[in-house]
């Protein structure tokens, strides 16, 4: 599978790229790189249309697609940022639907142990995606206001450009722990879960996506695909939870 990474060069107006008009091209928050990437696999070997995606905090791919990138479907990490490229009618929104919901962990090294979050986030530094326009920020500084605790803690937070960057500098052990959404740390088995945050916590945690501009027909059935049973399935086996279950 091709992937390209649409540069944040499109803001200042350089030129974009050209695609195959049978190309599906996705522009996905990061979070949902194992779905997509998967999906598209098993898309192609049944429909034999190829799926091309770019994957960041939806912020910077609503600002992409809103500075003209040739995006086919949007699938963004929270509502905020779906609703920023309607309400600029850049999408089709007859085709926007929620499909799939996460949850909000710490995670840790393999032998860390289960703790509050408050002594967990108050040993050392953690790394969080940047509250200012990282959907996972957003949620993990909400949740800890809404705990109590973000005074206390907010000085050791390392912000991230997204949510699978502050897995990273977990993995490779530059901070003590990370806030990240569930489906990502059950990619890496070698963190745990340390602490999961109340639902009552932080706003439902939703994946809207949508059609970009003109609906496509090779869009459309991408997107249907996601939707259908064997599109939940994939969703549900990487950590997600399934459209009819979020919340």
């Amino acid at each position: 599978m091709i992937r390209f990474v649409v540069a944040l060069g499109l803001l200042a107006g350089t030129a974009l790229p050209t695609f195959a008009a049978e190309k599906i091209v996705v522009f996905a928050a990061a979070s949902m790189k194992d779905v997509i990437d998967t999906a598209a696999e098993k898309f192609k070997a049944e429909n034999g249309s190829e799926v091309t995606a770019s994957y960041a905090s939806s912020s910077v791919l609503a600002k992409q697609i809103e500075a003209g990138a040739p995006a086919g479907i949007f699938i963004s990490a929270d509502l905020d940022w779906m609703d920023y490229v309607q309400e600029r009618k850049l999408i089709d929104n007859d085709s926007r639907a929620v499909i799939a919901g996460n949850a909000l962990v710490i995670a840790g090294a393999k032998d860390a142990k289960p703790a509050e979050a408050a002594e967990i986030l108050k040993a050392g530094r953690f790394s969080m995606g940047d509250p200012s326009n990282v959907p996972a920020g957003k949620y993990g500084k909400a949740a800890l206001e809404k705990l109590g605790i973000w005074g206390d803690v907010s000085a050791n937070a390392v912000f991230a450009e997204n949510v699978r960057v502050a897995l990273q500098y977990v993995s490779r052990g530059e901070v003590n722990a990370g806030i990240v959404y569930a489906s990502d740390r059950a990619q890496v088995p070698e963190l745990t879960e340390v602490y999961r945050f109340p639902a009552s916590s932080h706003a439902p945690i939703l994946y809207p996506a949508a059609l970009v501009g003109t609906p496509d027909e090779n869009a459309k059935a991408f997107l249907a695909f996601l939707r259908s049973d064997a599109g939940q399935a994939i969703i549900a086996d990487k950590g997600f939870v399934p459209a009819a279950d979020a919340k």
